[in-house]
């Protein structure tokens, strides 16, 4: 039996052997290239279960190979969590998801991984930002030339850092030269096109790391058949005050003015009489697509979808919340502070407003890169940005968040919480302020994403 890899799968052809029963739900039998097919992300599945069985083949799919030469440029002495974490993965067979809060050392773990596994390592990433982090930290412990993939940057080494965005693309060509594939906030495999990033690379050792791993029922099976099930998971009030900063978090609520609340209220009821009059009910599926749609074939809908971005924009940056975003920068004056909203128009609103640096998609990778130097040296203790410091930016000197607007995923929520939990020294005990529009639907989305252990003492 011959195993070719061809186009991201593997593919078996002459069998001398019958195939094990075993094997066939791995398999499908392709009548163009008559021959029997399997996904490469399986083949370590397939192989172990080939070699069991005492199958011969020849393997002809896996390109890589064991670093024998690879060693740490510096000693590292893990914590007791990250400890527990290489161990279950390690009795895991070098297979699986570690869920730890931001802060408390992934990459040093996966650090870890790679020169315990000794092969070469494909790590995904989903920014540029991490991508440069990444290179940085694996420079570091490594001393060798790293590859980097994504940003207009195209090199290959033995430890190579790539977007999710470049792997769904280069898989084909680089998904046999891996024997580690680490996947860097890897919720983000169970998007339908990321996927790809995972299920064409031959790796058999797979590390999933995210402080948030958590996802719907259809797509958690997506990330456990990719990458393994949970083997290790921390959380950040199990590490707050020791691993992480200790924190508390506080719920402010504002009220509208009463032309504020006038307009709210005839918006909102233009948007939601649409929705009772065609039956849409957002717990349903494909609710908003449906929403959508109606809003675009009919002058009611357009009317309809107008209301509901009013009505969503005063409730996000009414003047009361402006007004007390002011007072709070006053009483953490000297802080480093990062100020949340769910969209990029509030955030440039408090950029002119209060004369500060702001961070959107639309930020140039050279401003952007400015601009965290600058925060991290305090020649600007406050930045604003939309969602782009969600998650993958490493600012430890940030003790103060203050969300002025956001959606209700809890993910979203938990990972603004990270942003400011890093050790640094002399940092105060970190706070995170919501501030929520009373008597709009802020009220239940932010009781919402709040649903989460890390919020548990401070939920009401």
């Amino acid at each position: 039996m011959k195993l070719l890899f061809q186009s991201g799968i593997l593919v078996l052809d002459d069998v001398s052997s019958p195939l094990p029963a075993a094997a066939m739900p791995l398999l499908r039998y392709d009548r163009r290239l008559n021959a029997w097919c399997a996904r490469a992300c399986d083949y370590r599945a397939l192989v172990t279960l080939l070699h069991r069985q005492h199958i011969p083949f020849i393997d002809q799919a896996g390109n890589y190979r064991k670093l024998e030469q690879l060693k740490l440029a510096e000693e590292l002495i893990p914590r007791p969590h990250q400890q527990e974490a290489l161990i279950a993965w390690r009795n895991s067979g070098n297979r699986g998801i570690v869920a730890l809060p931001t802060g408390s050392g992934k990459t040093i773990l996966a650090v870890m991984a790679i020169a315990e596994v000794k092969r070469q390592t494909l790590v995904l990433v989903p920014t540029l930002d991490l991508l440069s982090q990444w290179v940085e930290v694996l420079e570091r412990f490594f001393k060798i030339e790293i590859g980097m993939i994504g940003g207009g940057s195209h090199q290959v080494t033995d430890l190579t850092v790539c977007t999710y965005d470049s792997a769904v693309l280069q898989q084909e060509f680089i998904g046999d030269k891996f024997g580690l594939l680490i996947a860097d906030e890897c919720h983000h495999l169970s998007g339908k096109e990321y996927q790809l990033a995972a299920s064409m690379c031959i790796a058999p050792f797979r590390l999933g790391l995210s402080a948030t791993p958590e996802l719907p029922d259809d797509k958690q099976h997506i990330l456990y058949d990719q990458l393994g099930q949970v083997v290790c998971e921390k959380h950040i009030d199990e590490l707050s005050g020791n691993v992480l900063s200790p924190y508390r978090v506080c719920c402010l609520k504002t009220a509208l003015t009463a032309e504020e609340k006038s307009l709210y209220h005839a918006s909102r009821q233009i948007y939601t009489d649409f929705l009772r009059r065609n039956n849409i009910d957002f717990n349903a599926p494909n609710a908003w697509k449906k929403f959508m749609y109606l809003a675009g074939r009919t002058e009611s809908g357009r009317q309809a979808f107008a209301a509901f971005l009013t009505q969503r924009d005063i409730a996000r940056s009414s003047r009361s919340k402006l007004d007390l975003l002011w007072r709070l920068l006053q009483r953490h004056a000297g802080e480093r502070i990062l100020i949340f909203t769910a969209d990029n128009r509030t955030a440039y609103e408090i950029g002119r407003r209060f004369v500060l640096p702001v961070l959107t998609h639309h930020t140039g990778v050279k401003e952007r890169k400015e601009f965290l130097q600058c925060f991290r040296d305090g020649t600007y203790p406050v930045l604003a940005t939309s969602q782009v410091l969600n998650e993958g930016v490493d600012v430890p000197e940030a003790s103060v968040g203050i969300v002025i607007s956001g959606s209700g995923s809890v993910r979203e929520h938990v990972q603004r919480l990270g942003r400011i939990l890093r050790r640094a020294p002399d940092k105060p005990q970190a706070v995170l302020y919501e501030i929520v529009s009373g008597e709009t639907g802020e009220e239940s989305s932010g009781w919402r994403r709040r649903n989460h252990r890390a919020y548990r003492k401070w939920r009401s």
